[in-house]
């Protein structure tokens, strides 16, 4: 059985080498790029990958379905750049797809941020549906919090992904604020409207189910500034699509 592995990158010079380094055992590797400003393609380029440009962003999951459709192999893993895939699990996908029981995979990832890998917060173990036969899995639409969608149960593999995906707290800000958006964009488009009570509430429970329920506390400083984050997460989201409700746009001045 053969794989393929497929990445989508937008200024990604910081992990693309590492990532593509740890995935070097697959039999091709495809980098669908949406822009980078960076050396993130000549990076990739020069590593053996497979290097194509798309020419708008779609959202994560079209955009994913489109590297999807690039792959040839018998098998695909969906790798993001931030996160490395180690020795042991690239030797256990090796074996899984030389003799599969299932046609489609579950992998943990473990994250590290700040100082330290985080083993609360409900980010472990994060299992994601990243392995699968080719043809019988494809990405949901969801222009953000994407997900693989198979088309029989899937299996769980016992190792783990490694995961950095966050350089800095401007990064982390950064992406909680792009995601706001598109997910407050989408909850309008469903019909989702909320209030002002609504937005308080979503972000206090967003905050005591990160780091209480969850145990976000056991993870020192890092667990309270991902349940504080998180929280303000919800906080914009919420009221995003409030402000939508009035007639503007996430982003708008």
């Amino acid at each position: 059985m053969t794989l393929s592995v497929i990445i989508i990158t937008k200024n990604e010079s910081a992990h693309i080498a590492q990532c593509i380094k740890s995935v070097q055992f697959a039999d091709e590797i495809i980098v669908l790029d949406s822009g980078s400003e960076d050396n993130t393609r000549e990076i990739a380029t020069e590593l053996g990958a497979r290097v194509a440009v798309s020419p708008d962003w779609p959202g994560f999951g079209p955009q994913k379905n489109r590297v999807l459709d690039m792959a040839k192999m018998d098998w695909v893993l969906s790798v993001d750049a931030d996160e490395r895939v180690t020795p042991e699990l690239a030797q256990e996908i090796l074996n899984i797809i030389a003799s599969p029981q299932h046609d489609a995979y579950k992998i943990a990832r473990l994250s590290w941020f700040g100082d330290r890998w985080i083993r609360h917060c409900g980010w472990w173990p994060d299992y994601v549906v990243r392995l699968f036969r080719r043809g019988q899995a494809r990405f949901s639409d969801a222009a953000v919090h994407e997900k693989v969608l198979p088309e029989t149960s899937p299996g769980v593999l016992q190792n783990h992904f490694l995961h950095y995906p966050y350089t800095s707290m401007e990064v982390l800000i950064d992406k909680v604020n792009r995601y706001s958006s598109a997910a407050a964009q989408m909850m309008y488009e469903k019909g989702r409207r909320t209030s002002v009570a609504g937005i308080a509430g979503h972000a206090f429970w967003t905050f005591v189910r990160i780091y209480l329920i969850r145990r976000g506390f056991l993870d020192g400083k890092e667990g309270f500034i991902l349940a504080v984050t998180a929280a303000a997460g919800s906080f914009f989201r919420y009221s995003k699509l409030r402000y939508m409700q009035s007639g503007g746009k996430p982003g708008q001045s």
